[in-house]
């Protein structure tokens, strides 16, 4: 049955959507499933199941390789995926490398510029060098993925790592990024979108600013691409990073943006088959992007599956997704904002934010929490959210988070606040 999703999300969610994902049909301890982990990881429509299994019953075969029809087929598969990823954040189809998700997209830039700093990749690579008198600039926000590599590569390099800091309710500003970012900034690192407070980053106004220092701009898009209209190269990032499975697509890929003349200087952090031109005992040569950095053997059928979870997403229209999930996410600051003895992490009511929300129960553990609202058949996500710096900052070892997409209705949001409601009685905390 073929199902007109054009409108599909207009506000309140038609029931013809839902249907496209089986997996919210089910129960969970004996209640509807609430899922409300898509900040995690997104449930896939039964489209982009389909599509990967029918790439591997019909057209699996090694890209790149070999001269067959069936290398040929494949290959156009691969790269017709390519094609239709990077339409969908303004790129050119060689500025979009397919990596294994957004960490790995993260660490391939960081440690290009380690290789770069070490003398590797030429004098094309001199924008990547990094040497004692340089900064790197992240926010005390980020997700471990948009840290810890920049943690590595100024202890390789000598570089000093400064970050922004962030408010007592976890925000900041561009005022606070340009207290940071200064003339010795070779690069700043932040993300679009929070994971744990929703916090909605001034990409622009930070471009600008770093630009305006000579340094360079890699965005985690991980919580932006998939729930807003993005284009990389209308913000003016160098390089970005977003996943698949956080955008009703398959686990094992992910993407890395870059720059088309950037992406052809950095040293490719590793090497091996399909990078080359050629090979000497001595020396190697590599491809311009993005061959350049696709060493070994491909996600092929995850590739093929991305670009179906694109069209399916374009199909409901980003406009329209977004304005969704704007819904969702006042009706949820709302609800929770409500409930006596419960402490939300992030912009306050009325102030713009991402479709999620972390949660603190005073007296309460977050994983007691996650347990509670299992057993009511509502699934949260509970911990640090790879996010201990910023936890740290809050006065907070965890908070429990609840993330909306499109599947998500307004029922879900309410069935969560009034859950969490009664956590404190249940546990004997006072309100």
């Amino acid at each position: 049955m073929t199902i007109d999703r054009t409108a599909a999300v207009d506000g309140l969610l038609r029931a013809t959507l839902r249907e496209d994902f089986p997996y919210l049909a089910q129960e969970l301890n004996g209640h509807p499933l609430a899922y409300l982990d898509s900040a995690a990881t997104a449930q896939r429509p039964t489209a982009v199941l389909d599509a990967e299994r029918t790439f591997l019953e019909h057209s699996n075969a090694a890209v790149h390789r070999g001269a067959s029809t069936l290398v040929g087929t494949s290959t156009s598969a691969f790269e017709a995926a390519r094609e239709t990823v990077a339409a969908f954040v303004g790129a050119d189809p060689r500025e979009i490398v397919w990596t294994e998700n957004a960490t790995d997209a993260i660490n391939i830039v960081a440690l290009g510029m380690a290789d770069a700093a070490a003398g590797l990749g030429g004098p094309e690579a001199e924008p990547f060098r990094l040497g004692v008198d340089d900064e790197i600039v992240v926010t005390e926000a980020e997700h471990h993925a948009d840290l810890i590599p920049w943690q590595r590569l100024a202890a390789k390099t000598g570089a000093r790592l400064r970050w922004v800091p962030v408010r007592d309710d976890g925000t900041w500003s561009i005022d606070d990024a340009a207290s940071v970012i200064g003339p010795r900034t070779r690069l700043v690192a932040f993300a679009h979108v929070s994971n744990v407070t929703g916090f909605i980053a001034p990409v622009a106004e930070v471009v600008e600013l770093a630009h305006r220092q000579g340094a360079l701009v890699l965005l985690d898009a991980c919580q932006s691409v998939p729930h807003r209209s993005v284009d990389f190269a209308e913000l003016g990032v160098d390089f970005a990073a977003f996943s698949a499975h956080k955008m009703l697509g398959p686990n094992g890929i992910g993407v890395l943006y870059g720059r088309a003349e950037l992406l052809d200087a950095l040293p490719p952090a590793r090497t091996g088959g399909s990078t080359i031109t050629t090979v000497t005992m001595e020396s190697a040569s590599f491809l311009p992007s993005p061959q350049r950095f696709e060493a070994g053997t491909q996600p092929v059928s995850q590739a093929v599956a991305l670009a179906e979870a694109v069209r399916y997403l374009d199909g409901l229209g980003m406009t329209a997704v977004h304005e969704h999930e704007e819904g969702l996410a006042q009706l949820l600051v709302d609800e929770v904002s409500r409930i006596d003895g419960v402490r939300l992490v992030g912009p306050a009511p009325g102030e713009p934010r991402a479709a999620l929300a972390s949660v603190d129960v005073p007296g309460v553990h977050a994983h007691d929490v996650g347990q509670f609202l299992d057993s009511q058949g509502i699934a949260v996500r509970v911990g640090h959210h790879c996010a201990q710096p910023l936890h740290r900052r809050l006065g907070l070892r965890a908070t429990t988070r609840a993330s909306a997409y499109v599947y998500t209705t307004p029922d879900e949001i309410r069935r969560f606040a009034a859950a969490l409601a009664e956590v404190p009685a249940f546990f004997g905390v006072r309100a």
